[in-house]
């Protein structure tokens, strides 16, 4: 894109900004707008936010210059195999506007009735529906966890965190659904209508929109950017993490098996430390036994380490290895984990610890700063523990006491 076109966009979405009509910002930049595509837009964006623009005032802005942009980012359409990440993300965005309109047309249709014993296969098909959105977050958590990583190594940064912010919006919403379908009760009929009524609107509204915004404009980007070996890397990762909606056909055809040679044994180093000496294969072992989830982020704020132990509570996936902790996060906790993260380099605290109720079980959060012997700050460790069944600890269990 030439300097020119660039500032003449930016330049319009400025006016946007401003105040001014979206039909008089179009008709005038009409030319400019011309042959714009999903990866420009994006890289403008990246722009205005490193001049000042907040990623709330960003999000806003989006909606309006997106409609400006609607004819020629609907020109955009891959081709692209089943298989491949963003077809599995666009084909379950169809398959959730499909859930969100049947929800919709089932809240209309219990706000008819006045007795609750009526329409009991309709309450039903809500809890149903409930359960299938929640059992969506795999959706998000694919992005997050996967997709928004690589596009950050892309330069790509902006968009990604405003449709995060969407996400958690999203998130409130299907929460509030959950709730809504646990307390329904003849008792509190009228309520119940209510309250499925207004968070049936709710996602009605908010997911078609975002749903938009990622087909036409964070999707293409990212086909614009990421490379072939990457969406196979891709691929892997989104299938550790696991699908909602539909199982997605296979990446690649199995080839077939070629004849198993004998393995020859290679040399074992021993890594060592103070108190100690262990192979990488031990150590790696070890700190995947531990019943608790450890994160590390260097001096520099980047991730460097996670473990993997066999119950994970928060997913992470092998791109977030190199990317910066403060994109790891949701804009509405942003501003702690700085603190947090500030207070560790200033020496000021070593600890910062956090519980919270998730599904059922108590998790403990714990943030701790790393330092060598001299004192010197070396990173973060963030650990995760479910303590659910040590909170129920009473008496004693001695080692003698052991059974088989």
């Amino acid at each position: 894109m030439s300097q020119d076109k660039k500032s003449q966009i930016k330049e319009a979405i400025r006016q946007l900004h401003a105040g001014v009509p979206p039909e008089q910002v179009k008709e005038k930049y009409r030319e400019v707008f011309e042959g714009t595509d999903s990866l420009e837009i994006a890289k403008i964006e990246e722009e205005l936010a490193k001049e000042g623009m907040k990623r709330e005032e960003m999000r806003k802005l989006c909606d309006v210059h997106l409609a400006i942009f609607k004819e020629q980012i609907e020109k955009q359409h891959p081709d692209l195999k089943p298989s491949q990440p963003i077809s599995i993300l666009m084909e379950e965005h169809r398959l959730m506007t499909k859930m969100t309109e049947e929800l919709v047309n089932l809240s209309d249709k219990i706000q008819k009735v006045s007795d609750m014993q009526y329409i009991q296969e309709d309450i039903h098909q809500v809890q149903h529906l409930a359960n299938e959105f929640a059992d969506a977050e795999k959706h998000y958590l694919r992005e997050e966890n996967v997709l928004f990583p690589y596009l950050e190594k892309h330069g790509i940064t902006e968009p990604p965190a405003v449709m995060w912010m969407e996400h958690d919006e999203i998130r409130e919403q299907k929460k509030k659904l959950q709730s809504i379908v646990k307390q329904a009760a003849p008792e509190n009929f009228q309520a119940f209508k209510k309250d499925l009524k207004e968070t049936a609107k709710a996602l009605a509204n908010l997911l078609p929109s975002h749903f938009y915004k990622e087909n036409n404009i964070l999707f293409p980007a990212a086909l614009s950017v990421i490379e072939q070996q990457e969406w196979l890397d891709i691929r892997k990762q989104f299938d550790q993490i696991g699908y909602c909606c539909f199982t997605p056909p296979a990446l690649i055809e199995a080839p077939p098996e070629a004849p198993t040679q004998p393995e020859i044994p290679l040399p074992t180093t021993l890594m060592q430390f103070e108190n100690g000496s262990l192979t990488k294969p031990q150590l790696n072992s070890i700190l995947d036994t531990v019943p608790i989830e450890i994160t590390f982020i260097d001096e520099n704020d980047t991730v460097r380490y996670f473990n993997l132990p066999a119950k994970i509570i928060f997913v992470r996936a092998k791109a977030i290895i190199g990317r910066k902790v403060q994109n790891c996060h949701p804009a509405k906790s942003l501003d702690t984990v700085n603190k947090i993260v500030e207070s560790f380099k200033s020496g000021k605290k070593n600890v910062a610890e956090f519980w919270i109720d998730m599904s059922g079980r108590k998790i403990y959060i714990r943030f701790f700063a790393v330092r060598d012997p001299q004192g010197k700050y070396l990173g973060t460790m963030e650990v995760v523990q479910d303590v659910t069944e040590i909170q129920k600890l009473q008496g004693e269990k001695r080692l003698l006491d052991w059974k088989e």
